[in-house]
């Protein structure tokens, strides 16, 4: 695993809610690239529950749409050859929440992309909690150009 996430190695001065190092109101996620998967792990707070005790499914979107993006990302950077990954932004993406995610503990998120071409990449995800998967997600990622909103967000 890498010691530096891809959020800290590429974008330290990102704002994103969920993934900018640079938020100190977000949720600030670190991706890790772990063999041919990225990893996440990561520890809700109680401000993160929908009820006592279990996560909220829009921050689980959240921790999905971010992580899986930086996924596609890197997977995009290392098609290429290239130095730093291009700026991709979500596409689409569906999550499916199979269980209660519960909030007493660490979630790990692993995402691997199953298709992709120069410069778009289809990333499938699952989230477990106490050993359980609890919820997957597949989306579609793509880098986007000059003159796109989203280009150089991560400079």
């Amino acid at each position: 695993m890498t010691s530096d996430s891809l959020q800290d190695q590429y974008a330290p001065e990102t704002t994103c809610f969920g993934c900018g190092p640079a938020n100190p109101k977000g949720l600030r996620i670190k991706s890790r690239v772990v063999g041919d998967e990225v990893v996440l792990e990561w520890t809700p707070e109680p401000h993160h529950e929908a009820f006592a005790g279990f996560v909220n499914g829009g921050i689980i979107g959240v921790l999905f749409d971010c992580h899986c993006n930086w996924t596609a990302a890197h997977h995009l950077m290392q098609q290429a050859g290239a130095a730093v990954p291009p700026f991709t932004v979500t596409a689409d993406y569906a999550v499916k929440l199979r269980k209660p995610t519960p909030s007493g503990g660490p979630m790990i998120l692993r995402a691997h992309v199953v298709e992709s071409t120069e410069d778009r990449a289809v990333v499938e995800s699952t989230l477990e909690a106490g050993g359980v998967v609890r919820a997957t997600c597949r989306g579609t990622f793509v880098a986007v150009k000059p003159g796109h909103p989203a280009y150089q967000r991560w400079s």
